[in-house]
């Protein structure tokens, strides 16, 4: 089975997953949307204020969101064994860390469509649809830089006691280039971007991603080993 086919595979294998057991993708999302409330009392009724803490609080969602999504990813691989039964296939340990990697990503990236236009209900966002298009992209771009190394942290810590305390001790500080990149793209999106600083930030984004996923490729191997 050529690599691409690997990564495919167990993409699918994901997808289906998350499809038959939906009640851990909705309580993700209720999660977010509980988020993106507390975040809106925590502020008051001040309008101006939420329109200008509204992309700070939408990453800190997408951040927290993406804890629980990483740990449930590889939580279910515990149950009778199955991530040591997928290494005994002819699989490339890299080939599973991709499928994971992207699975998560999709995962991520369509909690946006559900999460985007809360936060335009809740924060009394003014924006128009390409602009919400141009939201729900930049939130993908995030999602992926999240997801490289939170699936490479989440592997490293699914057998050992308190991962979910484990993970965000990890993972958070080292995406904070990630989470500050983020904020400012979102903010540009929404607030106007009158000194043209956005390829600049998307640069930064997407240059995180890339190292972050050519080092998870490379490193998987050796997390998941015995």
């Amino acid at each position: 089975m050529s690599f691409v086919r690997q990564v495919a595979a167990v993409v699918r294998k994901d997808l289906l997953l998350e499809w038959r057991n939906r009640a851990r993708a909705l309580s993700v999302i209720l999660f977010g949307i509980v988020a993106l409330a507390l975040f809106s009392f925590a502020v008051g009724a001040e309008s101006a204020t939420l329109v200008r803490m509204a992309p700070g609080y939408l990453v800190l969602t997408l951040l927290l969101s993406s804890t629980l999504a990483l740990s449930e990813s590889f939580r279910i691989e515990q149950f009778e064994s199955a991530l040591e039964g997928q290494l005994l296939l002819p699989i490339d340990p890299m080939a599973l860390f991709y499928g994971k990697a992207l699975g998560n990503t999709l995962f991520l990236s369509s909690l946006s469509l559900i999460l985007a236009p809360t936060a335009v209900v809740f924060y009394s966002l003014e924006i128009e649809p390409l602009g919400l298009v141009k939201l729900v992209g930049l939130w993908s771009l995030a999602a992926a830089g999240l997801s490289a190394p939170g699936t490479l942290y989440a592997a490293m810590t699914s057998q050992v006691r308190g991962q979910d305390v484990l993970l965000p001790v990890i993972h958070y500080p080292l995406v904070i280039p990630l989470l500050v990149g983020a904020v400012q793209t979102l903010d540009l999106a929404l607030n106007g971007d009158p000194m043209r600083q956005m390829n600049s930030w998307v640069l930064l984004l997407s240059s995180f991603s890339v190292i972050y996923w050519s080092l998870g490729g490379i490193l998987f191997r050796y997390t998941v080993e015995e």
